[in-house]
């Protein structure tokens, strides 16, 4: 074997021990998905719930990604307070906080609903975790003064924790029976892909902004 042909096989040794080195080196960024039935899927096929769907909607934007579904169907925002330590891992990045529906149909104080969405936000910040929160649009039937309130929780809770704030999860699918399922609450696979295609840039926003 010549001298150049056993320089050239170290080098394509060498490349293809590389390979695998630089591939594993940026790992997965984590996101989580922390809200109710929502982001629970409920009433889907695992494969068109939103945390899949999401999935695929950042790999097509091209976000090294992985997606983390968290979301506990009837969860209010007291719920996820208290579960907040243990649902979203220590692993995680960035936490999609999808909480507060529960609440608005409960008819629950928006103060509380403030509070618990603002210690949330808060547990997580102190870990590090990049935070995104998605807020609701009080349907029409809901007193003019309980739906001012409520709408104004999200925007305040994302400026005191310098979340990025999604105004509105359920955008171009609430009130649409053609993207909902039969209970008119919960949307169906193709609301969950307007769902996921409306916040997958903004989720990969905020992971671009944490390297």
């Amino acid at each position: 074997m010549s001298s150049t042909s056993s320089l050239t096989r170290r080098a394509l040794v060498a490349a293809a021990l590389a390979a695998p080195t630089s591939a594993f080196a940026q790992r997965r960024r984590v996101v989580t998905l922390l809200g109710d039935s929502i982001t629970a899927g409920y009433g889907l096929p695992a494969s068109a719930a939103l945390p899949a769907r999401l999935q695929a909607e950042l790999d097509r934007l091209g976000a090294n990604a992985l997606v983390r579904g968290a979301g506990v169907s009837g969860d209010t925002t007291a719920g996820g307070l208290a579960r907040v330590d243990f649902s979203v891992q220590k692993d995680t990045d960035v936490c999609v906080v999808a909480l507060g529906g529960n609440d608005l149909l409960q008819g629950i104080e928006p103060a509380r609903t403030r509070a618990n969405l603002d210690g949330i936000a808060a547990r997580l910040k102190a870990r590090g975790v990049g935070l995104v929160i998605a807020g609701l649009q009080p349907p029409s039937i809901v007193g003019r003064s309980y739906a001012a309130e409520f709408q104004a929780i999200f925007p305040t809770v994302a400026r005191a924790h310098r979340a990025v704030l999604y105004p509105d999860l359920l955008a171009g699918v609430a009130r649409q029976p053609a993207l909902n399922q039969r209970d008119g609450f919960h949307p169906n696979a193709q609301g969950v892909a307007v769902i996921a295609r409306g916040l997958a840039p903004v989720v990969a926003k905020a992971l671009a902004s944490r390297r």
